[in-house]
């Protein structure tokens, strides 16, 4: 079985509400209020409902907490973020809402690549690798499928080309 499937992320179908969030959250101020603000209230809402509530229930997006080793402390390091079901992996993408810095956790990941996600309470080990050429196109194509935003911010990003990672079930 896939990871996506395992997790249970899939794509949904936001409702008008969701949809006009996203329009808000895919514009350049929506962006940078968001970027500093909605991933530290997500974080305990998250945690406390299990992943049920939190941004996703505002986007509609398959978001979840991701848990990574910092590059330079060795702890663990948890964000919300979105989940973007890819064949039989997850990618996860390094826009930060289209801000000009790379988010910290891809660092990490490169540092790191063993990290957990978590989607609606349940729990994987993962391993991630950096997605090159047309799987790296596919991924963007298959992000979005799902979110409009993400061709956005990386329409945006400049001076720097955000990472794209494929997630892949870690060995037990």
């Amino acid at each position: 079985m896939s990871l996506a499937a395992t997790l249970g992320i899939g794509p949904s179908r936001p409702n008008i509400v969701q949809r006009s969030i996203q329009v808000v959250a895919s514009s350049k101020p929506g962006a940078w209020v968001l970027q500093r603000t909605m991933y530290r209230l997500d974080k305990p809402l998250m945690r406390l409902t299990k992943g049920r509530v939190g941004a996703n229930v505002l986007s509609g997006l398959p978001m979840g907490l991701f848990t990574t080793t910092g590059a330079k402390s060795g702890e663990p390091r948890t964000m919300p973020l979105a989940f973007v079901p890819f064949g039989a992996a997850v990618a996860v993408f390094g826009t930060n809402y289209g801000q000009k810095r790379t988010p910290g956790w891809v660092h990490n990941l490169l540092a790191h690549p063993h990290a957990v996600i978590e989607y609606r309470g349940v729990r994987a080990d993962v391993v991630a690798r950096l997605a090159e050429g047309d799987e790296e196109d596919a991924a963007w194509q298959a992000a979005g499928a799902i979110y409009r935003g993400f061709p956005k911010y990386r329409e945006r990003i400049t001076g720097r080309t955000p990472r794209v990672f494929i997630l892949e079930p870690a060995a037990a």
